[in-house]
């Protein structure tokens, strides 16, 4: 078959990977310069930037899509495990080192409060109950309502209906530690406060798993899963922005797409990894989606948007780890802030990024390449960027240069950010959301946006606003989910071959 995937995130690429190694015909058409979507890369000034994603959990997830097509991912990626996997730093001026080693993780939870340790070993039995259950249903569609049934049972014995927070907190009594397990939904664009604690599955999976690092940043992810693509035969368009899909109005099945300069593509199949809000309310015409009305669309919570700055310095900060997640003064309160009042408030949470710690080619010699993520409101609520964004910027840098990286400011040698509005302008997401819809309980799985639009049999959508959820394991398993489905009708099995394999022959 013919098959069309819109946009190029790793929902997208897990897709056309995947579709491509059935035998199908694939070509991506791509709106920006090159490949990433979230994960596109800012080169500037010497630096490099990973703009978005940059924290890779489930490694199994992407060495399965290269050894499907033949290939190693050593011939085409180095991933390098960290250690610490975070630093976590609260006001007080406390710092959980937090990585994968259990008994250096219990030391850390005794160093905060010894009565938590018991009630961490708990906590760390139960969520490998949820992972066991939570991850078998990470690549399984939820086509029906039935299909929601079948793993009732296991939610409510697991307690799904409790937030992350809620459920940390009846392990640990230490508020800090109350947040070191319960912080990673706002990885994946959720309130700890408002996901399920089926999320807590991200303990066990970073804990059995780690946490790892492309080495040349997400970016070179990106470009290796390009390459693998194109070495299966794939065709990817860059520059060309998708203005509609076309359905026959007789068939009711997707025809293909226009491009914003007129140009119709034609295919047996549509995969959409765009945002699944403007999916629907700009190419998909109205009156082929019944089910999927604006009014539907509009009425899901959206998650959270970001604040970027990324900055290069003329000067290395070697006390500084690779990932650094820093608290703010309030949790619960920030995060109502943020989510529900969506008000830009006065203190923040940070998540600084220093890539260059583990990899200092991403920077000049003698210089560190970073980010620093503040997450606020989506554009729903009232905050005008245009007016705030450069106040905000000052307060995030003079805090940091008071707090963790003294002289920041005078060393600062390039600097570029995005706010909100870069998630709706340039990445056409509804609201200017970073991670789509919330991962909340009755937005998760049959009650998520369908992998399989119920409307248009042909069209597939994958990525983070559909099943199973943002983050990067989320989104390779939607494009295993849409691949799944379509199935591998009509095509035989493309491979590469590893360049060993290749010069042996």
């Amino acid at each position: 078959m013919r098959i069309l995937v819109i946009g190029s995130g790793f929902g997208g690429l897990s897709a056309a990977i995947r579709l491509q190694a059935q035998g199908h015909d694939v070509t991506i058409v791509e709106k920006l310069d090159k490949a990433g979507g979230r994960a596109y890369v800012f080169e500037q000034d010497g630096f490099t930037f990973d703009a978005g994603p940059t924290i890779i959990t489930a490694p199994w997830l992407l060495h399965d899509l290269f050894e499907l097509c033949g290939a190693r991912t050593s011939d085409y990626l180095e991933l390098q495990l960290l250690d610490p996997f975070y630093n976590i730093r609260f006001e007080d001026g406390s710092v959980f080192h937090y990585n994968g080693d259990p008994e250096h993780l219990r030391r850390e939870v005794a160093r905060f409060n010894p009565d938590d340790v018991t009630g961490y070993d708990r906590f760390v039995a139960r969520t490998r109950d949820i992972f066991k259950a939570g991850m078998a249903l990470i690549d399984k569609p939820f086509p029906s309502y039935g299909s929601m049934l079948k793993v009732a049972p296991d939610l409510v014995r697991l307690r799904a209906d409790q937030s992350v927070a809620k459920y940390a907190s009846k392990f640990v009594q230490d508020d800090r530690l109350r947040q070191v397990f319960s912080f990673h939904p706002l990885l994946v664009g959720g309130n700890p406060f408002q996901t399920s604690s089926i999320y807590a599955l991200i303990h066990t999976l970073e804990r059995e798993w780690g946490v790892w690092f492309a080495r040349g940043g997400t970016g070179a992810l990106v470009q290796a899963l390009v390459r693998l693509f194109t070495d299966i035969g794939g065709t990817i368009r860059y520059n060309s922005e998708v203005a509609g899909i076309t359905v026959d109005r007789t068939t009711r099945r997707a025809t293909g797409v226009t491009l914003a300069g007129g140009e119709a593509l034609t295919a047996d199949a549509v995969v959409s990894n765009g945002d699944v809000a403007q999916t629907y309310r700009r190419l998909v015409p109205s009156w082929a989606r019944p089910r999927m009305t604006d009014k539907k669309v509009e009425g899901y919570d959206y998650s959270m948007s970001l604040f970027v700055i990324y900055f290069g310095t003329n000067r290395k900060y070697d006390n500084v780890a690779h990932h650094e997640i820093i608290m703010g003064p309030r949790y619960k309160e920030l995060l109502e802030d943020i989510f529900e009042r969506k008000l830009l408030a006065d203190d923040f949470s940070l998540y600084l990024h220093r890539p260059s710690a583990t990899d200092p080619s991403l920077a000049p010699p003698g210089h560190d390449c970073w980010y620093v993520l503040s997450p606020v409101p989506h554009l729903g609520g009232q905050v005008d960027w245009e007016k705030v964004g450069d106040r905000y910027r000052d307060r995030i840098m003079a805090y940091l240069e008071e707090r963790y990286l003294p002289g920041l400011r005078q060393s600062i040698v390039t600097e570029r950010r995005i706010d909100p509005r870069y998630f709706r302008d340039t990445l056409d997401s509804y609201l200017g959301s970073a991670f789509s819809v919330q991962p909340t309980l009755f937005q998760s799985a049959y009650w998520r946006p369908h992998n399989q639009d119920r409307d248009i049999p042909n069209l597939y959508l994958c990525g983070a606003g559909t099943h199973p959820g943002a983050g990067l394991p989320g989104v390779i398993s939607s494009g295993k989910i849409v691949a799944d489905q379509i199935g591998s009708a009509g095509g035989r099995k493309r491979t590469v071959r590893s360049p060993e394999v290749a010069a042996a022959r």
